[in-house]
C-alpha cells in the first residue's frame, strides 16, 4: 500500500478555476493561491442569498483511540462517492494545525485514496490562515503590554490579564512565561502563557464571524483583562480591533480546494474540539450549502466533543439544521474500548467488540437526542473478519440506526457509494427534527450539568472552588446567557482519559470556567486538558522532510 502523500503525489489535480466551474463560480471571484488553491470572496454567498440552502450532513465518529477512527478520510470519501451516484456535493473540513502535523498525526487532510489535495500544503501553511489568526491574537497581546507600559489608562490589573500570546507549534515550554523582563524599558513585569493557535479566542471568531462587520464586532468583545476595581475590560478599549480585522481581512474568506477524485471542498477554520468548539467556519459551511446539494461537513474527535459542539453551539448561532449526522465507528475502536491491547486490535475478537460497543451505543443514543436521523458508518479495515461487521450492524440495529460498511480509504468514492445511498434515502424519507440539547436562558452550571449527564453519562458535576468564583464573575457582568463550549479529554466520554467504554458512575470535576465573550460561549475546564499541547516523544517531524526538487515527504 502506497503512502498517503504518495497517493496524494500521484493525483491528476485540475486547475481550481475547473473545480470552481463545477459550482458554478467564475474565474473572476477567484484569488488564486497558485493553480490549485483559491480563496472565495464573502460577497458570493450574499449573491447566493436567494438560492435554495442544500442538505446539510454532518460526520462525527466515537471516541478517539490510538488505533485511529478515520473521520475525515470517511467524511472526503463520502463527498466522493455522492458525485459517484450522480449528486451534487461538496465537502466543508477544518483546516490541519501545524502542531499535530509535527507531533503525532503527520497529516490532517484525509489519507489513502480519500484526501484533500494539494496534500502538502493543506498540512503545512495552506493559505496562511493560522498565521494571520496568530498575528492578529499577538497584536492584542502587543497593545495590551504596551498599555500597561505606557501609564495603563484603564488601569488594568496584571495579575488579571486573560488573553493569552498564541503559536501554531506544540512547545509546552511555553505554557507558563514571564514576560517584561530585564528592566524598565522591556515592559511591565507579569506571568503569562501561551496557548497553541487553533485554541485561541480569535480562532473561534474566525470561524463563526459572518462578515468583516461581525468579525469586528466580536474581536471588541473579547474580554482582555480585568482592572483594578474588578470591572472587566474588553478588547474594543485597546483601540487595536481595526488592525486585527485588517490581518484576518483574507483569512476569514474560506478557501476552495479538490480531492482526489476532484470533488470541490472548502477547507477553512480548525478549532479543535477537546479545547475549542471543534467547526470548520460559518461561512465555508454557509457558502458549500448555496454551492451543492449536499454539504458533508464533520466536527472534530468524539461525538461528545465535536458533534455536540457543533450541534449546541454552531448550529444555533449560525441557524444551521442538520439533515443527518454519519458516525463513523471501526472494529479495531470497539476492540479497544473492550479491553484490547492497542497491539492486538487487528486480531479478531467478537466478544470483546460487544463489550466496547457501549461506547458506539452511548454515541448514537446521545446524538439521537437532538432529532437527526443518525447513520453509522462502520470504516473499514482489512483484517476485519465477516463477524466483527455484522455484529456491528446488529448492535446498530438494536439501537434504531442504520450500519453501512465503507471501503472509502482503499477504494476512494466507489468504496462509499452504498454509504452515500443510505444517507440519501434517510434524508429523502426521515425528517429532521433537529433541536439543541438545552436553553442558553439556563444558568451556566445547569447547562454543564445538563452536558455531564446527557452526553457524558456523569452522575453529576463537581465544580471547584476557582470554577465557583469564575463562573460567579461572569454571572455578575451578564455575560452567562450563552452556549457552554466544555474543554475535555478526547478520548473518553468522561474527563478521565483511562475510562473507555461508556463509563458512568462518576462526576465531572470543573476546574475552571472563562468567559470567551467575542466567540460567544463559556468555556469549561476539565480534568487535566491543556490548551497548548505537547510534542511526544518521538515527533512526526522527524520523518519529514524535503529533496531537492521541492519534493515534501514524511506526511502520512
Amino acid at each position: 500500500m502506497k503512502s498517503d502523500i504518495q497517493i496524494a503525489q500521484e493525483a491528476t489535480m485540475l486547475p481550481v478555476a475547473k473545480i470552481a466551474e463545477k459550482l458554478g463560480i467564475s474565474a473572476d471571484d477567484l484569488e488564486l493561491y497558485g493553480n490549485y488553491k483559491a480563496k472565495l470572496p464573502l460577497s458570493l454567498r450574499k449573491r447566493l442569498e436567494n438560492k435554495k440552502d442544500g442538505k446539510l450532513i454532518l460526520v462525527t465518529a466515537v471516541s478517539p483511540t490510538p488505533a485511529g477512527e478515520g473521520k475525515t478520510t470517511m467524511t472526503i470519501g463520502l463527498g466522493q462517492a455522492m458525485e459517484k451516484i450522480g449528486k451534487n456535493a461538496i465537502i466543508a473540513l477544518r483546516e490541519p494545525s501545524m502542531g499535530p502535523v509535527f507531533g503525532i498525526k503527520g497529516g490532517a487532510a484525509g489519507g489513502g485514496y480519500s484526501q484533500v489535495i494539494p496534500m502538502e500544503d493543506i498540512n503545512l501553511h495552506f493559505t496562511g490562515d493560522m498565521h494571520a489568526i496568530t498575528a492578529a491574537n499577538n497584536l492584542l497581546c502587543a497593545v495590551l503590554d504596551n498599555h500597561l507600559q505606557q501609564g495603563n489608562e484603564l488601569r488594568i490589573d496584571q495579575r488579571r490579564v486573560l488573553i493569552k500570546r498564541c503559536l501554531d507549534m506544540n512547545d509546552r515550554a511555553l505554557r507558563y512565561t514571564v514576560v517584561g523582563l530585564g528592566g524598565k524599558m522591556n515592559g511591565v513585569p507579569r506571568e503569562d502563557g501561551f496557548m497553541i493557535t487553533v485554541a485561541s479566542e480569535i480562532m473561534a471568531i474566525l470561524c463563526l464571524a459572518t462578515d468583516i462587520d461581525d468579525l469586528k464586532k466580536r474581536l471588541g468583545n473579547i474580554l482582555v483583562a480585568y482592572n483594578l476595581d474588578g470591572e472587566p475590560v474588553y478588547a474594543n478599549e485597546l483601540q487595536c480591533i481595526g488592525a486585527m480585522a485588517a490581518i484576518l481581512k483574507d483569512a476569514i474568506k474560506p478557501n476552495l480546494v479538490q480531492t482526489l477524485e476532484n470533488t470541490p471542498a472548502l477547507v477553512h477554520g480548525g478549532p479543535f474540539a477537546n479545547i475549542a468548539h471543534g467547526c470548520n467556519s460559518v461561512t465555508a459551511t454557509k457558502l458549500a450549502l448555496k454551492l451543492a446539494d449536499y454539504c458533508i461537513t464533520e466536527a472534530g474527535f468524539g461525538a461528545d466533543l465535536g458533534a455536540e459542539k457543533f450541534l449546541d453551539i454552531k448550529c444555533r448561532m449560525a441557524g444551521l439544521k442538520p439533515d443527518c449526522i454519519v458516525l463513523v465507528v471501526t472494529a479495531r475502536a470497539l476492540k479497544y474500548n473492550g479491553g484490547v491491547n492497542v497491539k492486538e486490535v487487528s486480531n479478531e475478537n467478537v466478544e470483546a467488540l460487544k463489550i466496547g460497543a457501549a461506547n458506539l451505543k452511548a454515541h448514537i443514543s446521545n446524538l439521537q437526542k437532538y432529532g437527526v436521523p443518525v447513520v453509522v458508518c462502520i470504516n473499514h479495515f482489512y483484517l476485519d473478519t465477516d463477524a466483527e461487521i455484522e455484529a456491528i450492524k446488529e448492535i446498530c440495529q438494536g439501537v434504531g440506526a442504520t450500519a453501512v460498511l465503507s471501503d472509502a480509504f482503499l477504494k476512494g468514492g466507489d468504496g462509499a457509494t452504498e454509504l452515500a445511498k443510505t444517507v440519501c434515502d434517510v434524508i429523502d424519507t426521515v425528517p429532521s427534527n433537529f433541536h439543541p440539547l438545552y436553553e442558553t436562558e439556563k444558568s451556566i452550571k445547569e447547562k454543564i450539568e445538563t452536558l455531564a449527564k446527557e452526553i457524558y453519562h456523569a452522575d453529576g458535576v463537581v465544580f471547584t472552588a476557582a470554577a465557583e468564583k469564575s463562573i460567579a464573575e461572569i454571572e455578575k457582568i451578564g455575560k452567562d446567557k450563552i452556549p457552554v463550549c466544555v474543554a475535555k479529554t478526547q478520548y473518553s466520554l468522561s474527563d478521565d482519559p483511562k475510562k473507555l467504554g461508556a463509563p458512568t458512575g462518576y462526576k465531572l470535576t470543573v476546574r475552571d470556567v472563562r468567559l470567551s465573550s467575542g466567540a460567544g460561549f463559556v468555556v469549561a475546564y476539565t480534568g487535566d486538558i491543556m490548551t497548548m499541547p505537547g510534542l511526544p516523544k518521538v515527533p512526526a517531524a522527524y520523518k519529514i522532510d524535503i529533496d531537492s526538487d521541492g519534493n515534501i515527504s514524511g506526511l502520512f
